[in-house]
Protein backbone atom coordinates (compact mmCIF):
# COMPACT_ATOMS: atom_id res chain seq x y z
CA UNK A 1 0.00 0.00 0.00
CA UNK A 2 1.22 3.18 -0.68
CA UNK A 3 2.75 5.86 1.69
CA UNK A 4 -0.19 8.11 0.68
CA UNK A 5 -3.34 6.97 0.71
CA UNK A 6 -6.07 8.39 -2.22
CA UNK A 7 -8.86 10.88 -0.96
CA UNK A 8 -12.57 9.73 -1.06
CA UNK A 9 -14.10 9.24 -4.08
CA UNK A 10 -17.52 10.44 -2.66
CA UNK A 11 -16.74 13.16 -1.01
CA UNK A 12 -13.04 14.41 -1.96
CA UNK A 13 -12.00 14.32 2.08
CA UNK A 14 -7.96 13.43 2.42
CA UNK A 15 -8.62 11.76 5.88
CA UNK A 16 -9.05 8.21 4.40
CA UNK A 17 -7.65 5.05 6.41
CA UNK A 18 -6.85 1.64 6.13
CA UNK A 19 -9.03 -1.17 7.94
CA UNK A 20 -7.94 -4.09 6.47
CA UNK A 21 -7.99 -4.42 3.33
CA UNK A 22 -10.43 -1.41 2.73
CA UNK A 23 -10.10 1.88 2.60
CA UNK A 24 -12.54 4.33 5.01
CA UNK A 25 -13.15 7.69 5.11
CA UNK A 26 -14.19 9.08 8.44
CA UNK A 27 -16.10 12.23 6.77
CA UNK A 28 -18.70 10.48 4.81
CA UNK A 29 -18.16 6.70 6.01
CA UNK A 30 -17.41 5.42 2.62
CA UNK A 31 -15.49 1.75 2.89
CA UNK A 32 -14.34 1.13 -0.71
CA UNK A 33 -10.91 -1.42 -2.03
CA UNK A 34 -7.59 0.41 -3.02
CA UNK A 35 -7.64 -1.21 -6.37
CA UNK A 36 -11.00 -0.33 -7.48
CA UNK A 37 -9.94 3.13 -7.17
CA UNK A 38 -7.15 2.64 -9.39
CA UNK A 39 -9.06 1.06 -11.88
CA UNK A 40 -12.00 3.41 -11.66
CA UNK A 41 -9.28 6.78 -12.15
CA UNK A 42 -8.01 4.57 -15.43
CA UNK A 43 -11.92 4.70 -17.31
CA UNK A 44 -12.65 7.02 -20.03
CA UNK A 45 -16.03 7.57 -20.93
CA UNK A 46 -17.85 10.08 -23.17
CA UNK A 47 -20.46 12.82 -22.07
CA UNK A 48 -22.98 10.75 -21.10
CA UNK A 49 -21.01 8.40 -19.66
CA UNK A 50 -20.47 5.55 -21.79
CA UNK A 51 -17.21 3.63 -21.32
CA UNK A 52 -14.71 4.18 -24.25
CA UNK A 53 -12.11 1.86 -25.67
CA UNK A 54 -9.84 2.10 -28.19
CA UNK A 55 -11.16 1.14 -31.87
CA UNK A 56 -14.26 2.59 -30.91
CA UNK A 57 -16.99 4.52 -33.13
CA UNK A 58 -17.58 7.97 -31.41
CA UNK A 59 -19.75 11.17 -33.15
CA UNK A 60 -18.99 14.64 -31.74
CA UNK A 61 -22.15 16.67 -29.95
CA UNK A 62 -21.11 20.37 -30.35
CA UNK A 63 -19.56 22.75 -32.60
CA UNK A 64 -15.76 22.85 -31.81
CA UNK A 65 -13.40 24.82 -33.35
CA UNK A 66 -9.89 23.50 -33.94
CA UNK A 67 -6.89 25.10 -33.37
CA UNK A 68 -5.04 26.66 -37.03
CA UNK A 69 -8.52 26.45 -39.19
CA UNK A 70 -10.99 28.50 -40.29
CA UNK A 71 -13.86 25.59 -39.70
CA UNK A 72 -15.05 23.77 -37.54
CA UNK A 73 -16.00 20.08 -36.38
CA UNK A 74 -19.75 20.59 -36.87
CA UNK A 75 -22.11 18.18 -34.75
CA UNK A 76 -22.83 14.39 -35.81
CA UNK A 77 -19.09 14.44 -37.19
CA UNK A 78 -18.36 10.54 -37.06
CA UNK A 79 -14.40 10.03 -35.94
CA UNK A 80 -13.71 5.73 -36.46
CA UNK A 81 -11.06 4.38 -34.47
CA UNK A 82 -10.11 6.14 -31.67
CA UNK A 83 -7.01 5.51 -29.48
CA UNK A 84 -7.27 6.53 -25.75
CA UNK A 85 -4.27 8.23 -24.95
CA UNK A 86 -3.42 10.05 -21.18
CA UNK A 87 -3.72 13.91 -20.84
CA UNK A 88 -6.14 16.72 -21.15
CA UNK A 89 -7.39 15.32 -24.62
CA UNK A 90 -7.76 11.65 -24.25
CA UNK A 91 -8.88 10.80 -27.33
CA UNK A 92 -6.32 10.90 -30.19
CA UNK A 93 -8.33 10.15 -34.23
CA UNK A 94 -7.85 10.91 -37.62
CA UNK A 95 -10.60 12.97 -38.91
CA UNK A 96 -11.23 13.16 -42.53
CA UNK A 97 -11.02 16.74 -44.01
CA UNK A 98 -8.72 17.51 -40.99
CA UNK A 99 -5.98 14.67 -40.17
CA UNK A 100 -4.58 13.81 -37.22
CA UNK A 101 -6.62 15.26 -34.02
CA UNK A 102 -6.81 15.54 -30.32
CA UNK A 103 -10.37 15.22 -28.79
CA UNK A 104 -11.90 15.62 -25.36
CA UNK A 105 -14.01 12.71 -24.22
CA UNK A 106 -16.64 15.34 -22.56
CA UNK A 107 -17.97 16.13 -26.42
CA UNK A 108 -18.08 13.07 -27.73
CA UNK A 109 -20.62 10.23 -27.84
CA UNK A 110 -20.34 6.46 -28.67
CA UNK A 111 -21.84 5.25 -31.51
CA UNK A 112 -23.67 2.13 -30.20
CA UNK A 113 -24.04 -0.84 -32.79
Amino acid sequence: MPDTLPPCPDCGARFTYAVDALLNCPACGHEWSPDAALDAADVIRDAVGNILQDGDTVTVIKDLKVKGSSTALKVGTKVTGIRLVSGDHDIDCKIAGFGQMGLKSQFVKKVMD
